[in-house]
């Protein structure tokens, strides 16, 4: 789901930058996609801490567990990397890595079938992805055109677990000085997914006499952005984001693989700066609501989960630093 994500930012980015520039489609495309998404630099490490918070638990529709999360620590490192271009440059495919180290400190957990209290260990989590990734630039009825078609292969430390991909078109409906609009579906090909065709809807708008824009892209965010000092950005809003990894379960009433899945919605700050010419670093801080967290059997619908809990919201804090060559 979340290279799912990235790859439609990277799309929606591709198709506006793409509105724009007639010469050398494919170079600014890459700009402006790696300025917006730090994620699809060339390399790109995060690290996240959530605060404290609350959860209650059900598993096979009957109350489970409540108790504390005291910190919730997540570690990304992200790598792309084009490696077959076109003469022209508008087809080009890319090839991904991703790795994520997921730890869970708790407190005190109740457990509701034995009526009693205990201390859950500490949980550790790892997760790794690759993805190849072809895109290809063209025009219909002279508005520009992006198709895209994702490989993804996933697991973790025991195993490679999942293969599944999907596919993409935008197209420009308006590009002004100010605004672009762009609309366009996305088709899962994933057993697991419950909404096999997604719509895909982008807006960008600079403020007439202001430094400030709007960045939306649904369903991913909302942002108001704008220059602070010579090499920096400010960035106010949401985001939605969702994070997952297997789980390697060996229980009387629970033996196989199973996944996790969370979706998150973040509002805060973000700022970046540029560090060096080819060096960028960020901190970003608020609020994390946690609205679905499913587990399910490997491959599984999410509406088939066994497992679910809520969370309270919580603190978040993240910073980052890439190496972006564009």
């Amino acid at each position: 789901m979340k290279t799912k994500i990235i790859c439609v930012l990277f799309i929606c980015a591709s198709i506006r930058t793409m509105a724009q520039e007639k010469e050398a489609p494919m170079q600014t495309v890459l700009k402006a996609v790696t300025d917006k998404f730090p994620t699809t630099r060339i390399l790109d490490v995060q690290y996240e801490q959530l605060g404290p918070t609350n959860f209650d638990s059900k598993l096979f529709g009957d109350r489970y567990e409540r108790g504390r999360i005291d910190q919730h620590d997540r570690l990304k490192v992200a790598i792309n990397v084009p490696f077959f271009a076109t003469a022209s440059k508008r087809f080009v495919v890319t090839g991904s890595l991703r790795y994520k180290y997921e730890t869970y400190d708790f407190g005190n957990v109740y457990n509701y079938a034995t009526s009693s209290n205990y201390t859950k260990e500490k949980e550790e989590f790892h997760y790794f992805a690759g993805a190849v990734s072809a895109t290809y630039m063209t025009k219909l009825f002279n508005k520009p055109v992006i198709y895209n078609a994702t490989a993804t292969v996933d697991g973790n430390q025991d195993n490679v677990q999942r293969v599944k991909g999907f596919v993409t078109a935008n197209i420009v409906i308006k590009r002004t000085a100010n605004t672009t609009i762009t609309v366009g579906a996305l088709a899962m090909l994933d057993p697991s997914s419950i909404i096999p065709v997604t719509p895909l809807f982008t807006l960008n708008h600079k403020f007439e006499d202001s430094k400030w824009d709007l960045d939306f892209i649904l369903p991913q965010r909302l942002l108001f952005r704008r220059q602070l000092l010579e090499n920096g950005r400010i960035s106010f809003g949401t985001e939605l984001n969702s994070e997952s990894f297997y789980l390697n379960l060996n229980a009387s009433n629970l033996k196989g693989i199973y996944e996790l899945n969370q979706l998150e919605l973040k509002s805060g700050i973000t700022y970046e700066y540029r560090i060096a010419p080819q060096i960028i670093g960020f901190l970003k801080g608020g609020v994390n609501n946690v609205l679905s967290t499913r587990v399910t059997e490997r491959g599984e619908r999410t509406s088939k989960y066994i497992y679910d809990h809520k969370e309270d919201a919580q603190g978040y804090f993240r910073f980052g630093i890439s190496y972006n060559p564009f």
